[in-house]
C-alpha cells in the first residue's frame, strides 16, 4: 500500500521555474535569470505571462558543461583561488 504525501518515490518535474534552477544552483534570483538571457542556460517562456521555464535535462546539460569547462581550465592552469 502507498502512503500518501511521500516524496522520495515521486519523479523530479520535467520543467523547473527559475526560482527552482535558483535552489539547485545555490545562485541569487538574477544570476538564475542572467544564465537564461545569456543563453547560457537554456529555456523557454511559457504561458501567457511568459514564466521562464527550464526543462531538468537542460539544466543537467549546463551542469555538465561546467564541469567540463572547469575542467579545461584546471588543466590549463587558469584556475582561481
Amino acid at each position: 500500500m502507498m502512503t500518501e504525501g511521500l516524496d522520495a518515490a515521486a519523479p523530479s518535474p520535467r520543467f523547473l521555474t527559475l526560482k527552482d534552477v535558483q535552489g539547485e544552483l545555490q545562485i541569487s534570483a538574477s544570476q538564475a535569470l542572467a544564465l537564461v538571457r545569456s543563453g547560457e542556460l537554456r529555456a523557454s517562456q511559457i504561458g501567457g505571462r511568459g514564466q521562464w521555464r527550464i526543462e531538468r535535462a537542460m539544466l543537467e546539460e549546463f551542469i555538465a558543461d561546467a564541469y567540463r569547462r572547469a575542467a579545461q581550465r584546471i588543466a590549463a592552469g587558469d584556475v582561481d583561488g
